[in-house]
């Protein structure tokens, strides 16, 4: 059902004002949005985007599982993608076709429905696509350019385009655009996998799950991998070196299962992480001279 906005048009989707965004990240923590908008489609995100100023700051969250919203909350609309851009299908020139807001499990058992291989790591990212499109996210050997034929773009202006991985400089954990101009915003991609078995790809993709439950605070409030691993080497390793497992700022903690994760152990504010990365990092540097680099975004402003 559509209702009027103070930007002058009608929308499908669900508009709301003053929202708790630790409701939307998985560290369960952070500030207040000035609104939320998820949309009912492409063409309704296009045309709640073609009304809004330019000026607007936008946000754009799928699952929050690599996001960290500062306890002073965000100015502007974010755009929730996660249960928004969900559209999965299969090409007829074999591709698979998935929107932004598509989690990676559910990419990883659509491929191997289809008899479609190397898309089994995808089920190890607690991510949605959109997100894995932009941080070249990736696990157990695989990465998401890798499967990349091209991408679906929108920008400000709600203007939608095709790219292809020539348009972009690729590389660890690393996406930038080559096009130069304004910025532009994932909203789709397509997909080559490669045929594969159905039954060995979801064979693997348990395994790769009781693998994530074995190694990772999974029954805890994180975001994931919070460093990106260095050269030759890995930062849950270092960190581990370092004596930080356990360590605790808050109800922020270094999680005592795999040091690479920052747990809200209970009642941690966004300051209480972000305070804890800053330590993490500072502790590396000083006790082995590597600096480490977060993966995840941290957005908004302090409180």
């Amino acid at each position: 059902m559509s209702e009027p906005t103070k930007f002058g048009t009608e929308v499908r989707g669900k508009l709301r004002s003053d929202v708790d965004m630790s409701r939307h990240t998985s560290w369960r923590a952070g500030g207040r949005a000035e609104r939320t908008y998820q949309p009912a489609d492409l063409d309704d995100l296009s045309a709640f985007l073609r009304n809004l100023p330019q000026d607007e700051p936008l946000h754009w969250v799928g699952l929050g599982s690599n996001l960290l919203v500062r306890d002073g909350g965000l100015r502007g609309t974010v755009l929730l993608m996660h249960a928004a851009l969900s559209e999965l299908r299969l090409e007829q020139d074999g591709l698979v076709y998935a929107q932004a807001g598509v989690p990676g499990a559910k990419l990883a058992r659509f491929a191997a429905l289809h008899n479609l291989g190397s898309a089994e790591f995808f089920a190890g990212i607690p991510g949605t696509l959109g997100g894995m499109l932009a941080m070249n996210a990736g696990c157990y050997g695989g990465e998401t350019w890798n499967v990349v034929e091209r991408v679906q773009v929108m920008n400000h202006r709600g203007e939608l385009r095709e790219r292809s991985p020539q348009d972009y400089d690729i590389g660890y954990r690393h996406v930038a655009s080559r096009t130069g101009g304004e910025p532009e915003y994932f909203v789709g991609a397509w997909l080559r996998l490669p045929r594969g078995d159905g039954a060995a790809s979801r064979e693997q993709i348990k395994s790769l799950l009781s693998k994530r439950i074995a190694s990772q605070p999974l029954q805890t409030p994180n975001a994931g991998s919070v460093f990106r691993n260095p050269p030759g080497d890995h930062a849950a390793r270092l960190i581990e070196q370092c004596g930080l497992k356990g360590r605790r700022i808050g109800g922020a903690q270094v999680s005592e299962k795999h040091a690479n994760f920052i747990v809200n152990a209970g009642g941690a504010t966004a300051a209480d992480i972000e305070k804890l990365i800053n330590e993490v990092r500072a502790t590396v540097l000083q006790q082995t001279g590597i600096s480490l680099h977060p993966e995840v975004r941290i957005i908004g402003e302090a409180k």
